[in-house]
């Protein structure tokens, strides 16, 4: 099973972080924006869809405000398992680490899930700090 393990400091207040992260059903506008272009809940599953078209079923696993954590689980499409979280923790007085880790199956996959992991990780922490720049949200 291969194992992808991304971690990214943010300067942003874990709170705040969080706050977004949490906010399952707006993947595309707060979190991930070109990476993903559309987002919506179906029940207990959000579907979202990827810039190069692709769309993907995840089952949300567990949103923890208490350890900052949410779990989700890919179904479908070419994956056999496919299981991530993202975590966020404090990191210094002000900012925060987000880790996100994957596992999944097949292993001939990960390089593509590895790329996808990379340049979302790059794109919310552009959008992250950005967006609490913007805020009024306490320092």
């Amino acid at each position: 099973m291969a194992s992808i393990i991304k971690e990214v400091s943010v300067d942003a207040q874990p709170d705040y972080v969080w706050s977004v992260v949490r906010d399952v059903g707006a993947a595309h506008t707060r979190l991930f924006p070109g990476i993903l272009t559309d987002c919506r809940m179906d029940g207990d599953a959000r579907v979202v869809t990827f810039a190069n078209g692709n769309v993907a079923r995840e089952l949300i696993v567990d949103v923890d405000d208490e350890h900052r954590r949410f779990a989700y689980a890919s179904v479908g499409g070419k994956a056999t398992h496919h299981n991530a979280s993202l975590q966020v923790f404090a990191d210094g007085d002000k900012g925060s680490r987000v880790v996100w880790i994957t596992d999944l199956l097949p292993n001939e996959i990960a390089p593509y899930i590895r790329d996808l992991v990379e340049r979302g990780s790059s794109i919310m922490k552009q959008t992250l700090e950005a967006s609490v720049q913007s805020t009024e949200w306490p320092c």
